[in-house]
């Protein structure tokens, strides 16, 4: 099993900033990948950025120039630095994590979610 903990997000003005965190643990032998995802009103989830083992970063077009997403390797963690928010950006934002364990079992593992508002 891996446990994702999230942690960040809440409501903020347009034009603002916020940071979002996850924290990776249990049965991990490596991580292949982590990133976000988005799943806003009625819509369906969609990627928004993405950090390979390999350093390999990729954005969704609609976050490109506004977002950054980073990864402490040793803390098992990435983040997602989001600023010049907009009120599109209104979502639940998940946590995603492709790793293997011990017995070179791949895993997809997903975040419990956490809401960013952008409003004024």
């Amino acid at each position: 099993q891996v446990q994702l903990v999230q942690s960040g997000g809440g409501l903020v003005q347009p034009g603002g900033s916020l940071r979002l965190s996850c924290a990776a643990s249990g049965s991990i032998f490596s991580i292949n990948a982590m990133g976000w995802y988005r799943q806003g009103p009625g819509k369906q989830r969609e990627l928004v950025a993405r950090v390979t083992s390999s350093g390999s970063i990729r954005y969704a077009d609609s976050v490109k120039g506004r977002f950054t997403i980073s990864r402490d390797n040793a803390k098992n963690t990435v983040y997602l630095q989001m600023d010049s928010l907009k009120p599109e950006d209104t979502a639940v934002y998940y946590c995603n994590v492709d790793s293997m364990d011990g017995l070179k079992r791949l895993r997809d593992s997903w975040g419990q979610g956490t809401q960013v508002t952008v409003s004024s």
